[in-house]
C-alpha cells in the first residue's frame, strides 16, 4: 500500500509594478514549486498531496484522525502564523483547534514529519516564520535561534555526510553538491546529525514519542538548493529514504 505525503507550502502570489515612462502598471502572478517535490518521490511507494500556503487555514485537516489519514507531513517555507490565525477566529473570536499542536500530538502518536528550509521556515527572514517556542520546535530534533537564522553563503556550502551511518543516507554518496545556504539551527541532544556544515546540523533527524521527525535546513528550491543540489543524480534518493524512514518503512 501507498503512504500518503502531506506537503504543506511552497507557494506565493508576487506582486509587481511596472514603470514604462509616464506609465505604470500592476500584476500579480502565483509561484508554486510543489510539483517538483512531487515528481522527486517514487509514485509507486508514495501518494502526493499538496497544500499550498494560502488555502492552508481552510484546507488543513483540524482533527487528529484526519491528519492519520497521512503517514508523513512536510512543511516548506510556509510560516506559524498561516497555521495559527484561522479566518473563524480572527473575524469572530471563535475558538478553533490549534493545528501546531494537532501535528506535535500527530507525531508523538507515531506520525512522520520533516520541516525544510527556507525564508518563511524555522524563524526564517526577520524571525517572521516564529516556530520558535512553537510545538513544531518541540517535536523537531533542533532548536532555533530567537532571531533571523538564515546563513546566505554565496561561494557555497560544500555539505560533510558520513555515508550508510543512518537509513536516510543508505545508498548515499560521501560527496555532495554545494548550497548557497540554509536556517542555521542547534541539534538537541540526542538527535541524528546526518549532514552538517562547519558544526551546523543541516539534515537531523530523531524519534519524537512514537514517531519520527527530520529537519533539513536547505530550501527545495533555488536560490539556495541550487540545480547542483535538486538536479543531483541521488536527489530522489535522498527524499524518498527521508519519507521511508518517517512512515517507519526503513
Amino acid at each position: 500500500m501507498k503512504k500518503k505525503v502531506l506537503f504543506v507550502g511552497e507557494s506565493c502570489f508576487v506582486e509587481t509594478t511596472e514603470y514604462k515612462g509616464y506609465d505604470q502598471f500592476s500584476g500579480i502572478r502565483y509561484n508554486e514549486h510543489a510539483g517538483e517535490m512531487k515528481a522527486v518521490f517514487d509514485p509507486v511507494k508514495f501518494e502526493f498531496h499538496h497544500i499550498p500556503c494560502h488555502l492552508v487555514p481552510t484546507c488543513f485537516p483540524r482533527t487528529l484522525d484526519s491528519l492519520r489519514e497521512y503517514d508523513v507531513i512536510i512543511f516548506s517555507d510556509v510560516g506559524a502564523d498561516t497555521f495559527l490565525l484561522i479566518p473563524e477566529m480572527v473575524r469572530t473570536g471563535k475558538r478553533v483547534p490549534n493545528l501546531l499542536k494537532l501535528v506535535q500530538q500527530y507525531v508523538a502518536d507515531g506520525g512522520g514529519f520533516a520541516m525544510i528550509g527556507g525564508y518563511m521556515s524555522f524563524q526564517g527572514i526577520q524571525a517572521r516564520a516564529r516556530y520558535k517556542g512553537s510545538p513544531i520546535e518541540e517535536l523537531l530534533p533542533v532548536l532555533m535561534l530567537q532571531g533571523d537564522d538564515r546563513k546566505e553563503i554565496p561561494e557555497g556550502a560544500d555539505l560533510v555526510c558520513q555515508p550508510d551511518s543512518h537509513p536516510i543516507l543508505e545508498g548515499m554518496p560521501a560527496q555532495w553538491p554545494y548550497v548557497l545556504g540554509y536556517n542555521q539551527l542547534t541539534a538537541k541532544e540526542g538527535a541524528d546529525v546526518l549532514v552538517s556544515f562547519e558544526g551546523d546540523p543541516v539534515i537531523s533527524a530523531w524519534g519524537y514519542g512514537k514517531g519520527r521527525s527530520v529537519a533539513y535546513a536547505v530550501d527545495c528550491a533555488a536560490h539556495w538548493a541550487p540545480a547542483a543540489m535538486t538536479e543531483w543524480p541521488f536527489y530522489k534518493r535522498l527524499w524518498n529514504n527521508i519519507a521511508a524512514w518517517l512512515a517507519g518503512i526503513i
